[in-house]
């Protein structure tokens, strides 16, 4: 078959996108056009066109929503996956995959923004405001800064240190019908405040209880945020400092 039969050529590749050779140098330097995404990938070798094994960077690979994009965030460097894309791929699975929704049923509707489904995009949010608290691990919030949020994308996200995150974690198994931070203590028929895994004390009544959580963990809010004050954006501070817990939360 000579070069030019083969400019033309179809076939389709792993991921099941179809590819249709566009240029024809040589046996290991052929283009290859993606018709569903208008993109062309340059210098390719022809058996792994023929094998299936040439990409598109915008093959929609992670969790059927993210891709790779065009630009100059990468996925590793020296062997190891970055970190950036370690944040991206978590916040995908949180937001995507059942099994993880299953473990963490809170994630449930929540989404990523379009503009975030491109990792190149999320990349260069990331570097712009991701930063280190000695001793913390870095959490990316996405309800912090409005309560109640459930998109992530680059007006309602921030880092945070993991010690405030935990602050938002919500048990829905332990409290079942109550308020947030209420439990009922069955045997002695009174109900029990808590606090992150902090036992605040015991009440007659759920809003009693209720009443002494919100004033327990907001005031842990503050504190946390009093301490974290020459880390925190500006943004993230005053939203900690101004958080209200609701009886509905």
């Amino acid at each position: 078959m000579s070069k030019k039969d083969r400019i033309g050529e179809e076939s389709v590749n792993n991921f099941g996108s179809k590819m249709i050779i566009k240029e024809y140098r040589n046996a290991t330097d052929i283009d290859v056009y993606f018709p569903e995404y208008n993109w062309i990938a340059k210098n390719k070798q022809y058996n792994n066109f023929k094998n299936g094994c040439v990409k598109c960077p915008y093959e929609r690979r992670s969790y059927g929503i993210g891709y790779l994009g065009e630009g100059k965030y990468k996925v590793r460097e020296n062997g190891k996956k970055t970190k950036c894309y370690k944040e991206w791929i978590q916040m995908l699975q949180r937001c995507y995959d059942p099994k993880t929704q299953e473990r963490q049923p809170t994630y449930k509707g929540c989404l990523v923004c379009e503009e975030w489904h491109n990792f190149q995009n999320f990349a260069e949010w990331f570097y712009k405001h991701y930063y280190e608290v000695p001793n913390q691990r870095m959490e990316l919030d996405k309800d912090i800064l409005f309560k109640g949020n459930k998109i992530y994308s680059p007006d309602n996200c921030s880092f945070v240190p993991k010690d405030i995150n935990n602050l938002f974690v919500k048990c829905e198994k332990r409290r079942g019908d109550l308020p947030i931070g209420v439990t009922y203590h069955k045997r002695d028929n009174v109900y029990e405040a808590w606090c992150a895994k902090i036992y605040i004390g015991r009440y007659n009544t759920i809003d009693s209880a209720f009443q002494s959580y919100k004033h327990y963990k907001e005031n842990l809010i503050k504190k946390l945020a009093d301490k974290f004050h020459k880390y925190l954006p500006k943004s993230t501070y005053d939203a900690l400092y101004n958080y209200e817990v609701e009886i509905d939360d």
